[in-house]
């Protein structure tokens, strides 16, 4: 779907175009400067609109991509559980002094956001 903004925008950049080279023609520095002056608001507006669009564009993907993930989510989340929980109490059985270090500086992190420094 096209922004009206670019719509609009495309028609004051070429109505500026126009007026700005009919200016420059007839010798008129002041309609050559108000063409000029149209031409610019119109191609800002038409950026303005390209830009609206991108973020639309962008919106709607996440929404997509969040939407898949959930379903994946959904369908395979006690795997994902299952396997994450092996994977834990593999490393942490084998590394239990490190498990303990990572653990403690997780809670004094968690500590500083929920009191912070004082």
């Amino acid at each position: 779907m096209v922004d009206t903004d670019r719509i609009v925008g495309t028609a004051k950049e070429f109505g500026g175009k126009v007026q700005g080279s009919a200016g420059d023609f007839a010798g008129s520095s002041r309609d050559s400067a108000e063409g000029r002056f149209r031409e610019a608001q119109g191609r800002a507006q038409d950026v303005y609109g390209q830009a609206k669009d991108t973020l639309r564009d962008v919106a709607d993907n996440v929404t997509d991509y969040a939407g898949d993930t959930y379903d994946r989510v959904q369908n395979r989340g006690g795997t994902y559980l299952r396997d994450g929980s092996r994977a834990v109490e593999t490393h942490v059985g084998e590394n239990p002094f490190v498990a303990l270090l990572i653990a403690g500086a997780v809670g004094y992190g968690l500590a500083l956001l929920l009191h912070g420094r004082r």
